[in-house]
């Protein structure tokens, strides 16, 4: 939509000055974040004053230290069963009622934790609640519901790989965590899926159904002592057990290397990765603007000035031990990441200008703003920084943190951890030069 009156630029400008200061001033936090404990369950709770909605998550720690090589995919498949519906909540009456309420149900798995959600509006929370507690501590676990969910899992991981990009991450992965804890895939592969039974998931929703193990958060327009009252009632008699997290080794790899797998397309599909630092490390806001900055000159670099690619990227994965990756559709390999990897050296060499760094910052606050709107969005934040970045508190300092990032902080993690990348490219063989691909200009 194009806006046909033609503003005086007095009013864009006030704009953006309101804006910037707007941003500025306004608090990270739009409610005050607490914490309490019941019957050894850590409970977080951000109040958010006047907003409509709830969101709720029940966070299983461990992800894929939990599983093994064997029942991976178990996490994933019991999460996805359990919103099926509870004894005191069939399937029926469930879905009846989360319809009639506009509330939600889900989950998600990653190599870290995992988690069952639920959202709704402030005025469906009591009813929402008794549903999503009852679901996740209780589910009825059928027979016929493991088995249906189980096969659409299965039906899913067979055809991820029939798309480049699908089989591209699948293949880097398995290169990438090749002897790490993250090489067992929380959602499993079809062979390990077959295998579990309804048996098999109530064994295991017993081991992690200890209040140790888990982690609740909560964010809305909701008072502290009514839901802890709540909490109590729902979790008073789960066991507490004595899980300890272990600690995950950073991804680190002794030399730079390319694996190319075969096969007939238009386009070559690249995807490099490095070693990053810890998701609750000092290193990592520097990690994240460093990796930010370089996306923005791999972009320039290789689509904007040569049409090399259209999405030429480098991003940087949350993780516990996190990732840095460099991505390119290319016809021509050697000289789209060739160019990327000048990019890295660049950053190496080169300190970055207090211009550059400026932008960078403003650009990744507009996008923290936009990215945390949601009660759900806030939830998850809170529940990544207490379970890998340190504690929850250390999400309400993101932005200074990243603020007070330096040109010789940008040069220090890019030196530390950019190096030694592992490629993989579905495509062409004859197309790869390898040594362009192990050398850093």
């Amino acid at each position: 939509m194009t806006v046909k009156q033609r503003w005086p630029i007095v009013v864009p400008v006030l704009v953006v000055i309101f804006f910037f200061f707007a941003c500025a001033a306004w608090p990270q936090s739009s409610g005050a974040v607490s914490e309490f404990e019941v019957n050894g369950l850590k409970v977080i709770l951000k109040q958010r004053p006047g907003t409509q909605t709830v969101a709720a998550g029940l966070f299983v720690r461990g992800g894929s230290s939990n599983i093994t090589a064997a029942n991976a995919g178990i996490e994933d498949l019991l999460l996805n069963v359990s919103s099926d519906g509870s004894v005191r909540f069939p399937r029926a009456l469930l879905r009846s009622e989360m319809a009639r309420m506009g509330s939600t149900l889900g989950y998600f798995t990653t190599v870290d934790y995992s988690a069952f959600s639920m959202s709704c509006t402030r005025e469906q929370f009591d009813l929402t609640w008794q549903i999503f507690t009852d679901t996740a501590l209780r589910p009825a676990l059928l027979p016929a519901d493991v088995e249906l969910e189980k096969q659409r899992q299965i039906a899913a991981l067979k055809s991820n790989q029939d798309a480049p990009d699908d089989l591209l991450q699948f293949s880097q992965e398995r290169v990438v965590f090749a002897g790490h804890p993250y090489a067992n895939d929380p959602h499993g592969t079809p062979a390990s899926l077959a295998k579990l039974t309804s048996a098999d998931l109530k064994l295991y929703h017993r081991q992690i159904m200890q209040t140790s193990h888990l982690l609740l958060v909560i964010v809305g327009d909701l008072d502290m002592y009514s839901l802890k009252s709540r909490v109590t009632a729902a979790f008073s008699t789960l066991p507490k057990g004595d899980y300890k997290a272990s600690a995950v080794p950073l991804l680190t790899f002794s030399a730079a290397h390319v694996e190319v797998i075969p096969r007939t397309l238009p386009s070559n599909y690249v995807q490099g990765a490095y070693g990053g630092p810890a998701y609750g490390s000092s290193d990592f806001a520097a990690m994240q603007v460093a990796s930010s900055i370089l996306a923005d000159r791999v972009f320039s670099e290789v689509r904007t000035k040569r049409n090399l690619s259209y999405a030429p990227s480098a991003h940087l994965n949350s993780q516990n031990a996190s990732s840095g990756v460099l991505y390119v559709t290319a016809v021509d390999v050697n000289q789209s990441i060739g160019l990327m990897l000048q990019e890295v050296t660049s950053l190496k060499k080169d300190p970055v200008n207090a211009e550059t760094l400026s932008a960078v910052g403003a650009q990744f606050v507009t996008q923290y703003y936009l990215d945390n709107e949601t009660s759900g969005a806030q939830a998850g934040a809170l529940a990544r920084y207490e379970l890998i970045g340190g504690g929850w508190r250390n999400a309400e300092t993101l932005i200074e943190r990243v603020r007070a990032v330096t040109p010789a902080d940008v040069q220090r993690v890019a030196q530390k951890y950019m190096r030694n990348f592992q490629f993989t490219v579905i495509g062409d063989e004859k197309a790869v030069n390898k040594q362009v691909l192990t050398t850093e200009p």
